[in-house]
């Protein structure tokens, strides 16, 4: 009798990639008053890096980009997150979506709107690099 043939190894399970560890609190001043939207959309990109120091780049931006999820963030009149709407997901890295609603959630309020044009939104753009950390598309312009 032959001996029985050695098993294949398993192949292979994908797997969703390891969530680093959850992300420090970091306490935000509040925001400054803003005059116009330009203003704003700055002042929500620095807020957004300041609140997030360990899931964030402020250099050059690499290539390629790993996911590029766009998001719409509405605002109460105060500054808190009304809604976030995903206007484009990545094709790739699905996961840096929430990634990125989380993030607007942590770095809110965002200061009074209220004298602001309504619709009090904008539309946010994350660059996300291979380490899933994030850099807002306002600070790269």
């Amino acid at each position: 009798m032959r001996p029985p043939a050695p098993a294949a190894p398993p192949a292979p399970v994908a797997t969703a990639p390891a969530r680093r560890t959850p992300p420090r609190r970091v306490a935000l001043p509040a925001a400054a008053a803003t005059r116009t939207w330009g203003e704003f959309k700055l002042q929500a990109a620095r807020r957004l890096v300041q609140a997030h120091p360990d899931e964030t780049y402020t250099g050059a931006v690499p290539e390629p980009l790993l996911a590029i999820p766009v998001l719409e963030v509405e605002l109460h009149a105060d500054g808190r997150v009304r809604r976030v709407t995903v206007m484009r997901p990545p094709r790739q890295a699905r996961d840096t979506v929430q990634m990125a609603i989380d993030a607007v959630h942590r770095a809110a309020p965002y200061g009074d709107v209220s004298r602001l044009p309504r619709p009090w939104k904008w539309v946010e753009v994350f660059l996300f690099d291979d380490d899933r950390r994030f850099k807002p598309r306002e600070l790269d312009q």
